[in-house]
């Protein structure tokens, strides 16, 4: 210890894992008598690197899964890896083109072993970096979505669904991406702002005498027009419902229909009906018997539905024609800009078609009615609970889900067409022949599932399921998930349903829902921005332990976290602070001449009032830190631990036990403070061992122990036995007297080496009795030649005054300062600060600023201004004190 004279994280970190690993302790126990805690990891996708919200999510389940493993649980936090179909397919691809190759060349069979290898040899990049970051995963249970046996759940999951109804085969709408070719979910279509156009076309009445104006976005797609539709209230149109219009460019003619989709003030309220590309169209098609016609392939360009002049356009292209021979004809009214969303695709950015085609379906409305109840019922707790809220209202709204993707990487759904008579197989083993014709052709569906088919299975797949094994009886349901709100309806809803399905119970008890890790400004991440915080960087620099420390104290449930590198230089100060403090504790102990044992404490009537206080004051720590860690509040967790370890043990006790430690002090005193010193540094380091292992294991194991590992050790119980209000009193009158001084000592520039006299008037007894019983320790710590009570303060000359609880204080002066020329400084801080309060008067007095600022930057104005202010008061009164 002698030799490291600062904490180096980087010098830790991989022995300690590597230490961890190799004893086992993340391993979970099945056979165990303990209690079981089971957590399954979000499973990040295997193209992924570890990004802040990663960061955030697996620190605050780290800290859970280790502190319940102090507390004696049997825990299980299970990882793994989403096999993330589209984006992985699109990573070979690219890889494949930088080759001069394209998987189409390949073949689909070739492909996927490619895609394997790359899976082998990549994938499992992101578990490696959760490694750095010190999470204490179950590695001998790590599960893959494509591993055979969650295969085997995935296939069984489909048949039952099918078997039950609950699966279906349709045409239907769905997101497309041209580019991909393939339907993407809803999660997968990031919406984006774009000035676009508005077009006002005319069509004509068939047999003439006028026309009906409509407008459209995407006149590209009024080819596969079917209708016009109008509101059934809508006085302008009531006339014209029924009668026949013609399209132009294309001459068909096409009916006015009313439907309560149309929204009257929008446009010239009347639309075009396109149900083959369009999602309300298409079911208002369904509503009014408008049949589909799809007028593009799957590539975005135009198919032989339309005119000779637009065929093998891409959609864009035919954008321009269409509006150029709409101009032509006579037809085109106007064009107005419009600003709108455009979905665009989450993987390669290509605007998304809204497109018609055959898929296969998940009829969920079913399965969400027991997934609400659930939530009601409390079964399932969210934390914050307002997004019950937001999953209710969703859950109401639910449509059924399209699951099936028309990728080569993933789960190929288990159906198989006869190629004879069309009929469709579902099973759980490709069928020797045909059920209703006999045939032995039968070709297996080539769409695959979609993702969040088989991560809705995860909290049991990964356990065992179908099969009832031990794992899966033991952990399920699992106690907590910590997620994202971006994934609340696209992945917790559905593992809940999927769960009450197959499991007939919750996956989870409790689901804790993280905020969005922004930049400092609370700006959201993103490569254009060139905001994006990279967390194996900030690792790098400061050390897991102060990444993982900021995240937790900044984890307030229900906000966002903007995260200020400031925050990680300060808590990389905090692992500083400690490592310090630990290396007095064991320098100390070292000087003692003998082995140190483990911490055990002397009798209480050998205890001094401070021992005393900072027993009490740990005692209220671990119980502070249990309630938070139970209630999710990893903020005030992490607070509560900085603000003993930083003021009230290093700042404090360590200063006040000093004295007794000086050579020439009394054995018997120095070994009372020897003892409380290593025992509440043993105490503090296993509570705050799930938010900094790293650290803490180090300072455990150089300091007396019993046992291989801290992440093993007993995790400190509540004693209210330990408490001791009038300590706490006592000490805490103490440091205000102290606190005062040094705050004389800064106000006036004193130099810290000075040693200046203290005089103070009682204005109740309790306090004079504080006083001479720690008369010692105020000159210590407030570096005092003597501390006397005065029977009147006034009478003491020139003096710097302050009040404390029950008592008034003066340090007399003369000859201590240049008084005039103090004054003159003093009058010169007050005139700067006063110009600087001034500053933030005017800005909190100006209404635009009020209305238009951040919450926080308009927050931090107004501190600063209190701050301020009340320097300004206290400035002032030490200046007046110097006039007498």
């Amino acid at each position: 210890m002698e030799s490291a004279k600062a904490f180096e994280p980087g010098k830790i970190e991989p022995r300690w894992y590597d230490h961890w690993q190799r004893l086992g302790v993340f391993c979970a126990r099945p056979a165990s008598q303990r209690p079981p805690h089971s957590m399954v990891i979000p499973p990040p996708n295997i193209t992924g690197r570890l990004h802040m919200g990663h960061a955030l999510n697996n620190t605050l389940q780290d800290i859970l899964a280790r502190w319940r493993r102090m507390k004696g649980d049997d825990v299980l936090w299970l990882p793994g890896t989403d096999h993330a179909g589209i984006a992985t397919q699109m990573v070979v691809d690219r890889q494949l083109q930088s080759e001069g190759q394209s998987r189409e060349a390949l073949g689909r069979e070739a492909f996927v072993r490619r895609v394997w290898e790359w899976k082998e040899q990549y994938g499992g990049a992101i578990l490696g970096q959760l490694k750095r970051l010190g999470c204490s995963c179950d590695w001998t249970r790590e599960r893959f979505t494509m591993d055979p046996g969650l295969s085997r759940a995935v296939r069984e999951a489909f048949v039952r669904l099918h078997e039950a109804g609950l699966i279906y085969r349709d045409e239907f709408i769905v997101n497309w991406c041209p580019r991909c070719r393939t339907a993407v979910s809803d999660l997968e279509v990031i919406p984006q702002e774009t000035q676009g156009h508005l077009y006002t076309v005319r069509y004509p009445f068939a047999g003439g005498g006028g026309g009906i104006e409509v407008a459209t976005t995407r006149p590209e797609t009024m080819l596969g027009d079917t209708g016009v539709a109008v509101h059934p209230e809508d006085e302008r149109y009531r006339g014209l419902i029924g009668r026949m219009v013609v399209l132009p460019l294309v001459g068909r003619e096409i009916p006015i229909v009313a439907d309560e989709f149309v929204e009257k003030e929008f446009g010239t309220g009347a639309v075009k009906v396109t149900p083959a590309h369009d999602a309300n169209d298409f079911e208002a098609g369904r509503r009014t018997g408008l049949p589909p016609l799809v007028v593009m392939d799957d590539r975005g360009r135009m198919n032989d539905n339309v005119p000779d002049r637009y065929r093998s356009l891409d959609r864009f292209e035919a954008r321009s024609r269409v509006i150029e021979d709409l101009k032509e004809c006579g037809q085109l009214v106007a064009i107005a800009d419009h600003l709108h969303n455009v979905g665009r695709c989450q993987r390669c950015h290509t605007v998304i078609e809204p497109y018609l085609s055959t898929q296969w379906f998940v009829r969920v409305k079913p399965l969400a009615a027991e997934a609400v109840r659930a939530v009601a019922e409390e079964r399932v707790r969210f934390t914050p609970p307002h997004w019950v809220n937001s999953y209710n209202e969703w859950m109401g709204k639910i449509h059924d889900w399209c699951i099936s993707r028309q990728l080569w990487w993933g789960h190929q759904i288990p159906a198989w067409h006869c190629e004879a008579c069309a009929e469709i197989h579902v099973a759980r083993e490709a069928p020797a022949a045909c059920r209703r014709c006999g045939g032995l052709v039968l070709r297996q569906d080539p769409d695959v599932l979609d993702t969040w088919f088989s991560s809705a299975l995860w909290p049991f797949s990964t356990l065992g399921w179908p099969e009832r094994s031990a794992d899966l009886a033991r952990y399920y349901p699992t106690t907590v998930l910590v997620t994202g709100f971006d994934i609340l309806f696209f992945w917790v809803s559905r593992m809940i349903m999927m769960g009450l399905h197959f499991m007939q119970d919750v996956p989870f008890r409790s689901v804790y829902i993280t905020g969005l890790v922004r930049d400092a400004e609370g700006q959201k991440m993103s490569k254009t921005r060139g905001n994006v915080i990279d967390p194996l960087d900030l690792i790098d620099r400061y050390g897991a332990d102060a990444l993982r420390f900021t995240l937790a104290a900044m984890a307030t449930p229900g906000s966002d976290l903007p995260l200020a590198e400031e925050r990680m230089v300060g808590y990389r100060a905090f692992a500083n602070k400690i490592w310090n403090a630990a290396r007095f504790v064991l320098l100390n102990l070292a000087e003692e001449g003998r082995a140190p044992s483990p911490a055990s404490l002397p009798p209480r009537a050998r205890l001094s009032v401070a021992d005393r206080w900072i027993l009490s004051r740990l005692t209220r720590l671990a119980t502070t830190v249990e309630d938070r860690l139970r209630e999710f509040r990893f903020d005030e967790m992490a607070n509560a631990l900085y603000q003993f370890l930083w003021h009230e043990y290093c700042d404090w006790y360590l200063e006040m036990a000093k004295p007794h430690l000086q050579p020439g002090a009394p054995p018997a005193e120095a070994a009372v403070a020897r003892a409380v010193l290593l025992h509440v540094l043993d105490a503090v380091l296993r509570l705050l061992h799930p938010v900094m292992p790293f650290l803490t294991e180090d300072l455990w194991q150089r300091i007396p122990h019993r046992g291989e590992t801290i992440a093993l050790a007993p995790y400190p119980a509540p004693d209210s036995s330990g408490l001791d209000d009038a300590a706490e009193r006592e000490i805490e009158r103490v440091m205000e007297v102290v606190s005062r001084v040094r705050n004389i000592r800064a106000e006036l520039n004193i130099d810290p080496g000075r040693r200046l006299p203290l005089r103070y008037q009682v204005r109740d007894g309790d306090a004079r009795q504080v006083i001479a019983g720690n008369a010692g320790t105020i000159v210590a710590l407030a570096r005092l030649d003597s501390v006397e009570e005065a029977s009147d303060l006034s009478a003491l000359g020139p003096a710097a005054r302050a009040v404390a609880p029950g008592l008034d204080l003066a340090v007399p002066l003369a000859g201590v300062l240049d008084l005039q020329s103090e004054q003159r400084r003093l009058l010169r801080e007050i005139d700067k600060l006063s110009k600087e309060k001034e500053v933030h008067f005017r800005k909190l007095s100006n209404s635009e600023f009020l209305d238009k600022a951040r919450p926080e930057v308009v927050e931090k104005s107004r501190r600063i201004h209190l701050e301020l202010q009340e320097r300004i008061v206290r400035l002032t009164a030490t200046a007046e004190s110097l006039r007498l």
